[in-house]
């Protein structure tokens, strides 16, 4: 498995139905578990309603984004006091547009961790590639 952009979110960015646009829409990142939630690496998914987040964990929006040659990047995230659920650990996150409402949020990208991480109730952050492919690259 590896990440990649949801064959959904492809298909706004050129349809614009619906719409996502990175640096201006708010943008957030989850965790998830593969264990918990095997399905969200399902690349045909489109919502956010069809993955389940991470118990206990607060989405963390996007800030100081940018796209530029059809790269995106953005500021890198933590999430606060991540306490363990279960015995399950966080080897991933999930990149959406909110809109509020999950059944309407559109699911932009999936990011597989390099190792899982087992929560203990301090922080886990997530600090985005300096390459030149940033989060992600559409080429």
């Amino acid at each position: 498995m590896a990440s990649f952009l949801y064959l959904k979110a492809k298909e706004s960015f050129l349809s614009q139905n619906p719409s996502i646009d990175l640096d201006t829409d708010t943008i957030k990142v989850t965790l998830i578990n593969l264990a918990t939630d095997n399905a969200s690496h399902a690349n045909t998914l489109q919502y956010l309603s069809s993955i389940t987040a991470y118990s206990g964990v607060t989405a963390q929006t996007l800030s100081s984004k940018t796209v530029t040659s059809g790269v995106f990047d953005a500021g890198d995230v933590t999430f606060s006091a991540v306490s363990i659920s279960g015995t399950k650990v966080v080897n991933g996150a999930v990149i959406y547009k909110d809109t509020g409402t999950a059944s309407t949020s559109p699911l932009v990208a999936w990011v597989e961790f390099t190792s899982s991480i087992t929560p203990n109730g301090g922080d886990i952050s997530i600090a985005w590639d300096n390459g030149a492919n940033k989060i992600f690259a559409l080429n």
